[in-house]
């Protein structure tokens, strides 16, 4: 069995659901090492997460962040963490909604993604800055 551990940097993304997978994939060339195995992603952030869906029509992530804006609405009074604006805390909620990691398999040397899969960066922050994610592979 091989394992391999890459940290990934992103340069800082407007806020909304921006598709990374390719970066994911240069970042990680050892994947073509597989046979099969498994490549988890994870972001080292409370404010952003991954998720894994459509990646041609870029209507499908304007629609997720018009959705989450409308469910995790921001300037709610109730919330009491407010320090660093009014995005933060609906950030935080957003984040633990679609989680902070994805896991993949790995099928000859690629992602065994579907045809109209992608991985996405789920920026929840007007400003967030640059993300940090650890892309862990292991397989034979």
């Amino acid at each position: 069995m091989k394992i391999y551990q890459q940290s990934l940097h992103l340069r800082p993304y407007r806020r909304g659901f921006h598709i990374i997978t390719s970066e994911v994939v240069n970042a990680m060339p050892q994947l073509a090492e597989f046979k099969t195995g498994i490549c988890q992603v994870f972001i080292q952030h409370t404010s952003a997460s991954l998720s894994i869906n459509e990646n041609a029509d870029p209507t499908v992530r304007q629609d997720f962040e018009m959705y989450f804006n409308k469910a995790v609405p921001e300037d709610d009074p109730d919330y009491r963490h407010d320090d660093e604006g009014s995005d933060d805390m609906p950030a935080h909620l957003k984040a633990s909604m679609l989680g902070c990691s994805v896991t993949i398999p790995i099928r000859n040397g690629r992602l065994a993604l579907g045809t109209w899969q992608g991985i996405y960066l789920c920026e929840h922050r007007n400003h967030g800055g640059q993300r940090s994610l650890i892309i862990t592979a292991w397989g034979e």
